[in-house]
C-alpha cells in the first residue's frame, strides 16, 4: 500500500508541474533569417513560416539580419532567451563560420539548440551570357589563361556559396579572385549584368534568372543530377572532377538550453510541414529537396559538417578579411 500511495504522489507532482509549465508559444515567434531577403534561406524561412504559425497559434515574425557569412544573425540568436520565441533559420555556412572566423562571438555547438535540419539543394554554376562561356572546361580554361583575372561571386564570406567556390578553385587548380556580395539576390545581379565572371548559386534563387536568359547555367554541384535540370551535367561529370560534390543544406536552430520539450515540438512541427504535399510540390518547384532530422541527428550532422566544410576552406586558404 506504501508503494502505491508513493506511486501516487509521484504522479501527482509530475500532474502538477505539468500543469503549471507555461504554455508555448505565449507570443510572437521571431524567426532570425541571417541572409538577405531573396535569398534561398530566406525563401525557405517565408514558406515553413506561415505553417508553423498556423500550428503554434502565433505569428512567426521574419526577421532578416544579414552580414558577416551569416554570422551577425547567429550571435543574435546566440544570446537571445532559450525559451523558444526566438529561433533561427540557417544555411550551410554556418557550420563553416569556425573556419574562416577565428574569434566568433559564440560556440557553432555549444550555444545553440539543433531543431531539425529542414532542406538540402544544389548550388548552379552560373555566367553571364555575355561572357561566351557554355561549359565548365571552357570557364576552367579562361582562368587559367588569365590566372588572378576571373573572379567569382558568392553571397558573403563563409557563406555555402563561398565555400563551393573555394572547393571549385582548390579541385581545378585555378588562380581566381573571391568577390563577396551582401547576398545572394546581390550577386544574382553582378554576374548576369557580367561585372563578376562566375558563381555558384542556390538552384531556387537562380530559377528567375535561368528562365530569364539572364544566366547561363554550366553544372550543379551535387554528386547526382538536378530533377528540375536534368539535362544539366555536375561539376564532377563537366569537369572531369570525381567525387565533388557540394550539397547546399538548411536547418533550423534555437538558442541552447531551450527545454527539451519546446525542441521536441518544433522538430515534430517541421517534420509534419515538410512532409505536407503542398510545401514539397514548392520546394520542387525550387529544386529544393526537404531533409528533415530529428534534433539528435541534426546536431550530429552539424558537427560532422564543421569537420568536412572546415577542411574544404583550410586547404584553399581562404580567410575573412
Amino acid at each position: 500500500m506504501q508503494r502505491v500511495l508513493l506511486g501516487l504522489s509521484a504522479w501527482a507532482l509530475a500532474a502538477s508541474a505539468y500543469a503549471q509549465e507555461p504554455a508555448y508559444p505565449t507570443r510572437p515567434i521571431r524567426m532570425v533569417v541571417p541572409w538577405s531577403a531573396g535569398s534561398q534561406t530566406d525563401l525557405l524561412a517565408r514558406m515553413v513560416g506561415p505553417k508553423l504559425a498556423e500550428s503554434l497559434g502565433q505569428p512567426v515574425v521574419m526577421d532578416n539580419r544579414a552580414g558577416a557569412g551569416g554570422t551577425l544573425g547567429a550571435a543574435l540568436v546566440a544570446i537571445a532567451p532559450p525559451d523558444g520565441h526566438t529561433i533561427m533559420m540557417q544555411a550551410a555556412a554556418h557550420a563553416v563560420s569556425p573556419a574562416i572566423y577565428p574569434k566568433l562571438p559564440y560556440d557553432t555547438i555549444r550555444d545553440f539548440s539543433a531543431i531539425s535540419r529542414v532542406a538540402s539543394v544544389p548550388n548552379v554554376l552560373v555566367v553571364a551570357p555575355s561572357l561566351g562561356i557554355r561549359s565548365v572546361k571552357d570557364l576552367i580554361a579562361l582562368a587559367k589563361q588569365k590566372p588572378g583575372q576571373i573572379n567569382f561571386a558568392s553571397a558573403g564570406v563563409g557563406g555555402g556559396t563561398h565555400t563551393n567556390g573555394e572547393q571549385f578553385k582548390t579541385a581545378a587548380a585555378i588562380n581566381v579572385v573571391h568577390v563577396p556580395h551582401k547576398g545572394t539576390p546581390e550577386a544574382l545581379v553582378e554576374v548576369a549584368a557580367g561585372r563578376i565572371h562566375y558563381f555558384f548559386a542556390p538552384l531556387g534563387s537562380a530559377q528567375p534568372f535561368l528562365k530569364e536568359g539572364r544566366l547561363v547555367p554550366l553544372a550543379v554541384s551535387t554528386l547526382e543530377r538536378s530533377p528540375i535540370l536534368p539535362d544539366l551535367p555536375t561539376i564532377a561529370e563537366a569537369a572531369s572532377l570525381p567525387g565533388f560534390d557540394f550539397d547546399l543544406w538548411y536547418g533550423l536552430f534555437a538558442p541552447a538550453k531551450l527545454p527539451k520539450p519546446i525542441v521536441q515540438k518544433l522538430s515534430s512541427e517541421m517534420k509534419r510541414i515538410l512532409s505536407a504535399p503542398d510545401i514539397r510540390a514548392r520546394l520542387a518547384v525550387q529544386g529544393v529537396v526537404p531533409r528533415w532530422s530529428s534534433p539528435e541527428d541534426f546536431e550530429k550532422f552539424v558537427r560532422l559538417e564543421v569537420e568536412r566544410l572546415g577542411k574544404i576552406i583550410r586547404d584553399s586558404g581562404a580567410a575573412a578579411n
